[in-house]
Formats: structure tokens, sequence, C-alpha cells
């Protein structure tokens, strides 16, 4: 029988990685029997999909520009390009 420590660990380790027959196997049986362990887990599924949904939320500020790809990419050209002119030329 796992500790609730174990079990813990598990449950962040099955975030990140695929648990084993073995694992999820005694992860359930704690589970069953362990109400603050279940609260454990849905307390870092629910932080998982908030920091899910925070990701997604600065990627689309960041391409909130209002600039096609293609401008966006155009821009970025050109400061690179005027960045290693004035690398290459100091005054």
């Amino acid at each position: 029988m796992l500790t609730c420590k174990d079990a813990s660990h598990l449950i962040s380790e099955n975030q990140e990685r695929p648990l084993g027959f073995r694992e999820r196997w005694s992860l359930r049986m704690h589970l069953w029997m362990c109400v603050s362990c279940r609260r454990f887990e849905r307390q870092m599924t629910l932080l998982r999909q908030a920091l899910r949904m925070l990701g997604k939320r600065a990627e689309d500020e960041t391409d909130s520009s209002g600039f096609p790809p293609e401008a966006r990419e155009r821009i970025r050209k050109a400061l690179a390009e005027r960045n290693s002119q004035t690398h290459d030329h100091p005054h």
C-alpha cells in the first residue's frame, strides 16, 4: 500500500509521464481510500489546466500585433539586418 507521500509523488509524476500499470493500480487503490490525496490530485489537475490556459493566452497576446505573419517576418528580418550592420560597422 502506498503512503500519501508516495501517492503525491506518483500524482506529480503522472503530470509528466504515463504511469506504468503497477503504479496506476497502486495509485488508484490509494486514491479510493484517501480523501486528501484525491483532493491533491484534483488541485494538480486544475493547476495544470490553468497553466496551459495561461500559456495559450500569452501566445495569443504575442501575436496580437495586428500584423500578418508575412509582415512580422519582414520586420524581424529588417531588424536583424540592421543589428548586424551596426555590429559590423561601429561608428
